[in-house]
């Protein structure tokens, strides 16, 4: 009896090389997991049903986590410094009492107004727009 070593029947067998010894097709099956090959019957491996690909697990993308909450913001503190006399007229007060302060004022220019920055712990001096939008409310009812 003789070993006839026949090539792969087509791209599905390529793991395996066949023999044909005592009228039976033997396979060498090298589709092991790393314990080397085995030969067996091409009808055992013709048997088998085909082997379905292992399904791969791609996780879920991660969710962004939501932005915290910002802190709630503190409402202004103003300070209103008459300009010729450099006397504090109000200091660490509301809007409301900004403008009460401002409704005893003759001019916009009289006056300096300044507002508390609690990020850096200090007075800002208010620029002629945002003074014109608080003067501007002196004269109107509550």
């Amino acid at each position: 009896m003789g070993i006839i070593a026949q090539p792969p029947d087509g791209p599905h067998e390529a793991n395996y090389h066949q023999w044909r010894m005592a009228g039976k097709v033997w396979i060498l099956d090298t589709e092991t997991k790393g314990t080397g090959a085995n030969v067996v019957p091409l009808e055992k491996i013709q048997r088998r049903a085909p082997a379905e690909p292992e399904r791969l697990y791609v996780p879920p993308k991660p969710r962004p986590k939501p932005a915290p909450e910002p802190a709630p913001r503190e409402p202004h503190r103003f300070k209103v410094i008459d300009l010729m006399t450099r006397e504090v007229l109000a200091e660490d007060v509301d809007a409301r009492t900004t403008v009460h302060v401002l409704a005893g004022v003759r001019s916009i220019v009289d006056v300096n107004l300044y507002v508390w920055r609690p990020d850096r712990r200090d007075w800002r001096l208010l620029p002629l727009e945002d003074k014109r939008a608080l003067w501007e409310f002196r004269s109107r009812p509550e």
